[in-house]
């Protein structure tokens, strides 16, 4: 037990002085094997088989065609969509912060993207019509949360790599708690919209929508070739990734006519940057995963979960509070790839869907990433609306509330994740 506990030891101290998380898990380690006397080899070896996946080939595609279809253009056309859609609402700009955030998610697929991307638009705008700022940051950093939920999403296809589950059925898994989770975050925001008297703009007519929606078209469609071509069985996510990156080139390039040599450069270089961090993520991840299976930490977690409780939902319960917790200090996938094999054997001991777990797992962690006080997207979105922490946090809580409430309802409900996947692909 001495070596386990010099690995936390040491991976909380890196925490805690802000090392960046793949850092964390590489050093904690290290400190590990040199304690125990194994051979340093055995950090290649474990790094090089924890990426040697074929279904991750699919994660630096996705990147990279979310990466051209953000530069040519896309999230401007989505956010212009949604505000004639919704715009004449009371609040209809947080409506359509919402209502972009779920069609971009399509796109992203990753929290921290979303936030910064819409949020570089839409918090300045909320700001200017005489929106909050926290009501502003908070809806931002809210809605960003959808984007690992509904298809495609890059948590969905780490999940699938570490459990070998149909990355086709977690897709359509996690479809109706997403658009659940976006109903619920629009009624929300409205109530407070109307409370505190926000503005509205005049109706749209059926022109004007129609138009912004034939230039939203192109990009959004990408997302059903995506989903319908892998659930179809036509192509697997690796091929269906090479397939976005080459279709959001067409449509940058020829359609919107925002990509050029130069910033396509730039956009490779950035997804390139992006796709090696997670991968070393993945590796150091696998290196520390293979240390907890060596010091038996999965079977002795278990052993104390099911000792205290064999009650499927109190089991649940457990399990959500955990990592709610993690996920408030710690990135959506490194979470992932440290807990979700230990606590899937679990969940599965009682009796739950591996499919309804993932989903739970992925909702549990996302959440987490707007719980006050240390919530990724928070920080985000507070640096670019330029106010305190403190204030986002405070306005935050009550899209918190209802991101709780839907985490309860997919809990206690399974067949709000297992209807669709049982529907197409079973």
């Amino acid at each position: 037990m001495i070596g386990i506990g010099v690995l936390i030891f040491v991976f909380v101290v890196c925490l805690v002085l802000r090392f960046p998380i793949a850092f964390a898990l590489g050093l904690s380690c290290l400190a590990y094997i040199v304690l125990k006397g194994i051979p340093l080899i055995i950090l290649p070896m474990k790094m090089y088989s924890g990426i040697d996946v074929f279904v991750l080939l699919s994660v630096p595609g996705f990147i990279l065609a979310g990466n051209l279809m953000n530069q040519g253009g896309l999230t401007a056309k989505i956010i212009t969509f949604c505000n004639h859609l919704m715009g004449h609402v009371r609040g209809g700009l947080a409506l359509a912060n919402i209502g972009a955030s779920m069609l971009f998610a399509g796109i992203s697929g990753t929290a921290v993207s979303d936030t910064a991307s819409i949020g570089s638009v839409m918090i300045p705008a909320m700001k200017k019509e005489g929106y909050g700022d926290g009501f502003s940051c908070a809806i931002t950093a809210a809605s960003s949360t959808v984007g690992p939920i509904i298809p495609p999403s890059v948590p969905m296809i780490i999940a699938a790599t570490l459990s070998g589950l149909s990355v086709g059925k977690l897709f359509l898994a996690g479809a109706i708690p997403g658009f659940l989770l976006g109903g619920g975050l629009m009624g929300v925001a409205y109530f407070i919209s109307v409370r505190e008297n926000y503005p509205k703009h005049p109706r749209k007519n059926f022109t004007q929508v129609a138009k912004s929606f034939v230039d939203t078209f192109w990009a959004l469609l990408m997302t059903f070739i995506i989903l319908f071509g892998i659930v179809g069985g036509i192509f697997t996510p690796t091929e269906a990734s090479i397939i976005a990156v080459v279709y959001a080139l067409i449509i940058g390039i020829f359609v919107y006519r925002k990509l050029n040599f130069l910033n396509i450069q730039v956009v490779i270089l950035d997804s390139m940057k992006t796709s090696a961090s997670l991968m070393v993520l993945i590796g150091f991840a696998n290196l520390f995963g293979w240390i907890l299976i060596t010091e038996r930490l999965p079977q002795w977690v278990s052993s104390e979960i099911l000792a205290f409780t064999t009650n499927k939902y109190l089991v649940l319960l457990l399990i959500n509070i955990l990592l709610i917790f993690v996920g408030t200090f710690m990135e959506t996938i490194a979470a992932l790839l440290i807990l979700f094999p230990i606590l899937l054997k679990v969940a599965m001991t009682v009796g739950v869907d591996p499919i309804h777990f993932a989903v739970i797992a992925v909702l549990n962690l996302i959440i987490g990433l707007t719980t006050p006080p240390v919530g990724v997207c928070l920080f985000v979105a507070s640096s670019i609306g330029k106010i305190s922490i403190g204030k986002v946090s405070k306005a935050s809580i009550p899209f918190l509330m209802v991101s709780l409430i839907v985490l309860t309802l997919v809990t206690l409900f399974p067949e709000l994740s297992l209807f669709l996947p049982r529907l197409f692909m079973d």
